[in-house]
């Protein structure tokens, strides 16, 4: 298993959590064509799990993302998306601008300019589409953060889970 992230501090993070060492980490920015081809060349089709990161890239980079993930996924893998829908959006925004502010683990999510919630729920099947994957399944479930609210329960987001592939 390789676990790949544009963000160095992220990997440093992710090496950290896993003492054991059962994957391998790597820096990789999905936007550029040149690095998922070659991630592609090293490993054939593979299958890639890739969580909430579509609403935290630019809008102009999240087609080249998607183009990206199915240069890695090939003829024969498979990938399973997991973004917050449309409605995790109103849940930050309440959550942020609340009596205590927003969360500590938010608020610099905000700071950067991040926007959870601000790809549109039908965006996503389309950008797969125009990747040349299809949808072979979906579904909403909570995606459950490393955040609490000021009740001291994890905060839960709506999500939309995606999994995709070329077709047979």
């Amino acid at each position: 298993m390789i676990g790949a992230d544009l963000s160095a501090a992220a990997l440093d993070r992710a090496r950290a959590a896993d003492p054991a060492g059962q994957a391998e980490y790597r820096r990789l920015d999905a936007v550029e064509k040149t690095e998922s081809q070659a991630l592609h060349a090293e490993l054939g089709d593979a299958n890639v799990y890739m969580r909430g990161v579509l609403h935290q890239c630019e809008a102009g980079d999240r087609q080249a993302l998607v183009d990206g993930v199915a240069a890695v996924v090939g003829e024969r893998g498979r990938a399973f998306l997991v973004e917050p829908s449309e409605a995790a959006g109103t849940v930050l925004r309440d959550l942020a601008t609340g009596p205590g502010g927003p969360p500590p683990k938010l608020a610099p999510v905000l700071r950067h300019g991040i926007a959870p919630g601000e790809v549109a729920d039908a965006a996503v099947p389309g950008f797969l589409t125009t990747a040349g994957l299809t949808v072979l399944a979906t579904g909403a479930l909570p995606l459950t953060t490393t955040e609490h609210g000021p009740d001291g329960i994890r905060i839960e987001l709506p999500s939309t889970w995606y999994v995709t592939g070329r077709a047979a």
